[in-house]
């Protein structure tokens, strides 16, 4: 997988190309808004990371030439929390966008998060092991049981297989199952990571959503030990 990255704040640059090479992706850095367009026009990439702060011309140029010319997801990057901007660069076609200083683990996830967005278009149901998602019907099955899910429940259960064997943080939960900011002091996540294990893994084994402490939940099949 290629990734473009257009920052002009050397650390910033060296920062993310330095952590996604080392992530197992093909990274190419540039530091303007020209560069920037000419190297998307002369390669192909999977993901371009856009830092928005560029000299001369801005980022905002380089994403509304990009999204005439190229397909290719873009996630914003940005030192303001801004509504305005958010809403701004996704009007202006925008995948993403992550607010400097940018945390590495969710910078990843989000990163899989849109490349495999493509990839799963065309699939009508996951499965892991015994379980089954029908995105069509929009239903659970579970050991040839059919299992009765809110919307919100097979939001986190689709997050969840889509990610399977990936250590989801709360932070990424919230932001796309309820599309809000993290609030540490809330259980939300918690709650409903409760209600679905009651409904999936309670009467069937092996259990599939598992606890990483201090980090997040995972879905997999693990082996008894």
């Amino acid at each position: 997988m290629r990734i473009l990255i257009v920052a002009n704040e050397r650390k910033t640059g060296a920062y993310l190309c330095k952590g996604l090479t080392e992530a197992g992706y093909v990274v190419d850095w540039v530091a303007d808004e020209l560069a920037g367009q000419h190297q998307a026009e002369v390669d192909d990439y999977d993901l371009v990371l856009l830092d928005v702060a560029l000299p001369g011309r801005d980022g905002w140029t380089l994403l509304t030439n990009l999204r005439r010319l190229k397909s290719v997801p873009i996630i914003i990057l940005s030192a303001r929390d801004d509504v305005r901007r958010r809403v701004r660069s996704f009007e202006l076609g925008a995948d993403d966008y992550l607010v400097k200083p940018v945390d590495f683990v969710e910078l990843t996830a989000r990163i899989r998060s849109i490349l495999r967005r493509g990839r799963e278009r065309e699939v009508d149901t996951l499965r892991v092991l015994d379980l089954e998602l029908d995105l069509v019907r929009r239903k659970a099955v579970r050991n040839g049981r059919t299992i009765l899910l809110t919307a919100k429940e097979f939001a986190l259960l689709w997050l969840l297989m889509r990610h399977t064997g990936e250590i989801l943080p709360r932070a990424i939960i919230v932001s796309e199952v309820w599309d809000m900011n993290f609030d540490s002091d809330t259980n939300v996540v918690d709650s409903a990571i409760r209600r679905l294990r009651s409904k999936i893994d309670d009467a069937y084994d092996p259990k599939l959503i598992h606890t990483a402490r201090g980090m997040g939940y995972v879905l997999e099949a693990r082996q008894p030990r």
